[in-house]
């Protein structure tokens, strides 16, 4: 699957999508969980705040790792304490198959005509574009690496390489730094060779791998000089950088991705949360968003309203897109559970 980030017209009138934000009777609570960190924090100045300052409502924020394991135990024993859930693509669609998430009433939302064909899900709204990145410390690492054969080119460049613990984008780019274009990638990832053969890549890197879970480990690493290079969400990065850390990102190879917003079954606010889901749908917010961190915007409209050196840093800019690998929904719906459960074993061993 390729994002289609489609040319902004200059002339498309601006379309807020707050539909019934205001005049709400009676105020509620809800409870939104995201991944934290820098990207929590800029959702709470571009979303939250202005959102309780609209329309009255509080927002409890809560970060989670993704664990589906925890929302399944809530959906089946029908005691659903969330009402807002942010889910990484690769997930959504097995949680949606599972019944685990609410359907979304797009009516509720916005125009489906402003936002990228594939923030359009059943269960979930794309909330925005990121990219897991190569990435390094330009103060430590004086040459620069080019892709991902230098990733795995340990003698070149002798040290640890940190990586999520995941088979997502472990896989691929274990087939790109083995050789495989960017255009071929989920092609051979498809076939029981390809497996085989990002695996046996993989286990040339393994002695040389340390493992991250968390987005902000990454950046804490590359400082530290724990690991000369590392896999990252660009965001991460982005944030580092605004510290003042020299830090570096190769887009080339990169996997670029959607976070939805979703609905767990059950909520107890499922109107409150449409109206969240709304709200940080809106081109401003969503401008504001991206302003705080590198994260691109789903809604189309909202890119009108950044400024180019803001653009430039997006993972949905021209050159930054140019040869990256969007990340395929299907085959991870697909494959997911079983590739993740081998590389649990795989790693362990």
């Amino acid at each position: 699957m390729r994002l289609l980030f489609k040319p902004i017209l200059a002339s498309a009138a601006l379309s807020v999508g707050l539909v019934g934000l205001v005049g709400q009777t009676q105020a509620a609570e809800i409870t939104v969980v995201n991944f934290g960190g820098a990207n929590g924090a800029a959702q709470k100045t571009a979303y939250i705040e202005p959102f309780e300052k609209m329309t009255g409502n509080k927002v409890v924020a809560v970060a989670y790792n993704s664990e589906l394991a925890k929302l399944k135990a809530m959906v089946e024993t029908k005691n659903v304490s969330w009402d807002v859930l942010e889910i990484e693509a690769g997930v959504i669609g097995r949680a949606c198959e599972e019944g685990l998430l609410e359907k979304i009433d797009f009516s509720k939302i916005g125009k489906k005509a402003d936002f990228l064909p594939e923030a359009i899900q059943e269960c979930g709204v794309g909330t925005f574009v990121w990219s897991t990145v190569l990435a390094y410390n330009a103060d430590k690492l004086k040459t620069a690496p080019t892709g991902w054969a230098d990733f795995w080119n340990v003698k070149k460049f002798p040290g640890k390489r940190s990586m999520r613990k995941g088979a997502r984008y472990n896989l691929e780019f274990a087939l790109m730094a083995d050789g495989v274009p960017t255009k071929d990638v989920y092609k051979v990832l498809a076939t029981k060779a390809g497996v085989e053969r990002a695996f046996k890549k993989l286990d040339e890197l393994k002695p040389n791998i340390q493992w991250w879970e968390a987005g902000a480990q990454p950046p804490q690493f590359l400082v530290a000089g724990d690991v000369v290079m590392t896999t990252a969400y660009n965001g991460r990065i982005d944030s580092a950088q605004r510290e003042g850390k020299n830090l570096k990102v190769v887009w080339a190879g990169s996997i670029y991705d959607l976070d939805y917003w979703a609905i767990p079954k059950g909520s107890p606010n499922k109107a409150a949360a449409e109206k969240f889901i709304a709200y940080a749908s809106s081109p401003e917010a969503q401008k504001n968003y991206a302003s705080k961190i590198a994260y691109g915007p789903t809604n189309n409209n909202a890119l009108k309203l950044l400024d180019a050196k803001t653009l430039a840093g997006l993972p949905t800019s021209a050159k930054n897109s140019k040869d990256a690998v969007g990340n395929d929904l299907k085959f991870w719906t697909d494959h997911g559970e079983d590739l993740e459960q081998r590389f649990t074993a795989w790693a362990v061993q």
